[in-house]
């Protein structure tokens, strides 16, 4: 099993009374009526996109540090580590 932890940012849209979930490093997005649901929903893209990379053997970014990630956000923002762990092909 390998993990993988990357930071996401949470940003609140009024207008839609959602949280939008952004990776930077990824260019995944998705968003939940709740930080919860976001949250959880995040995790869920995340494990599926490197099950994705594993098992086709892809390429993608290493995450970028949080405290780098932290200062390009809008105060009101929320930047999080998200973690996924997934099996391996040899498993």
């Amino acid at each position: 099993m390998k993990s993988y932890i990357y930071p996401a940012i949470f940003i609140r849209d009024n207008e839609e009374g959602l949280y939008r979930v952004l990776f930077p490093d990824l260019d995944l997005t998705t968003d939940g009526e709740l930080i919860e649901e976001a949250y959880i929903y995040a995790k869920e893209m995340l494990k599926a996109y490197f099950t994705y990379i594993n098992k086709y053997d892809l390429d993608f970014n290493l995450p970028t540090d949080y405290e780098v990630v932290k200062r390009s956000c809008d105060k009101e923002d929320i930047v999080l580590l998200i973690d996924a762990d997934v099996k391996t092909k040899d498993e």
